[in-house]
Parts: C-alpha cells; sequence; structure tokens
C-alpha cells in the first residue's frame, strides 16, 4: 500500500477524534479545524515515515498535541487575528448557547486551574477515551505516572468543582465518569 493511501486511511479513521480533541482544548472552533489541518500537514509531510496502522491514531494525538502547544505559544498573534475573524463572522454565526451554561463555565474553570500535565492527562482519558497507557505513549511519561497523576488529576477537579450534586458546576458526565480498564 502506497504512503498516500496509508494517508488517506489515516486522515478518514482519525479525522473526527481529532477534532474533537482540538475542540475541546481552544475556545473558538476555528482554531480547532486550524490544529487539526496543521496536524494532518505534518501527518501528509512525513506520510513515508507514518507509524504502523496500530500505533498511527496515538501518533497523531502526539502531533496534534504538539501543534496545540506552538497554537497556544502563538496567543498575542491569534488574539487580534481572532478579533477581525469573529467581527466579520458575527454576521453569518451565533455563538454557542452552551458556552453559557454555568455548570460548563464551573468545570473548564476547574480543570484551568489543574497543573497544564495533569490536565492534559485527564482529558486524555475521560474524553478521548485513552486508556492509561496509550496516554503515556502520547504525553511521553510512564503509565505508572499516567495513573498516578491521572487519581491526583480527579481528586483535585473534584474539590474545585464540589461534590454537592445540585450546585452548579457538578457534571456528571466529567465528574463521574468510569475509569476505563487496560486491556
Amino acid at each position: 500500500m502506497s504512503s498516500e493511501d496509508r494517508f488517506r486511511r489515516a486522515y478518514a479513521g482519525n479525522f473526527e477524534a481529532l477534532l474533537a480533541y482540538a475542540s475541546r482544548r481552544v475556545e473558538q472552533p476555528e482554531d480547532a479545524a486550524d490544529v487539526v489541518a496543521e496536524t494532518f500537514l505534518v501527518a501528509w509531510r512525513r506520510s513515508a515515515d507514518l507509524p504502523p496502522d496500530d500505533e498511527i491514531r496515538l501518533w497523531l494525538y502526539g502531533v496534534a498535541r504538539r501543534v496545540l502547544s506552538n497554537h497556544h505559544r502563538g496567543g498575542t498573534r491569534r488574539e487580534r487575528l481572532g478579533e477581525r475573524l469573529r467581527q466579520r463572522l458575527t454576521a453569518v454565526s451565533s455563538p454557542d448557547p452552551g458556552s453559557e451554561v454555568p455548570q460548563r463555565l464551573a468545570v473548564r474553570a476547574a480543570l484551568r486551574r489543574l497543573s497544564a500535565t495533569d490536565r492534559e492527562i485527564l482529558l486524555l482519558n475521560v474524553w478521548e477515551g485513552l486508556q492509561p497507557a496509550e496516554v503515556a505513549k502520547v504525553v511521553g511519561v510512564s503509565p505508572a505516572a499516567v495513573r498516578t497523576r491521572l487519581s491526583r488529576a480527579r481528586a483535585r477537579l473534584r474539590e474545585l468543582v464540589g461534590d454537592d450534586r445540585d450546585a452548579p458546576g457538578h457534571v456528571l458526565d466529567v465528574l463521574a465518569a468510569p475509569v476505563p480498564k487496560e486491556g
């Protein structure tokens, strides 16, 4: 199979997961599309060097993670460009009403208070559904470190959001997500 065919298969099989991954880590949907486009640009340029099929998804998450790091470092420039784009797009689209939900805002605020690595490990596990061993490959640490950090991040998030189920910020699908078993 040619490297172009492998790239096409990798793109088709991973585009939606990477878009969801990026969407959860940026403020604007346009930024998520840019992150995914750049991730696949790197994959296209390195299509001859793509890892085996069973490792490609984790490799793409690793590339997306580095693209996101670069994205966040260029914040000032992007903010100016984003402001211009938002002014042009306001006539075309309306803001997401879900972004005003107090529970989501409370959870996002609590997530921001976690360390960057703990937040990333927690989000890869809960939102992306990766096993601790898979998270370890993406982040570049040992599976034992991932399990420890995951436990600590969950406890800290519960502490920040609170255990009162009626209070704003308590979102069952974030706090009570089942712990995936490694297989």
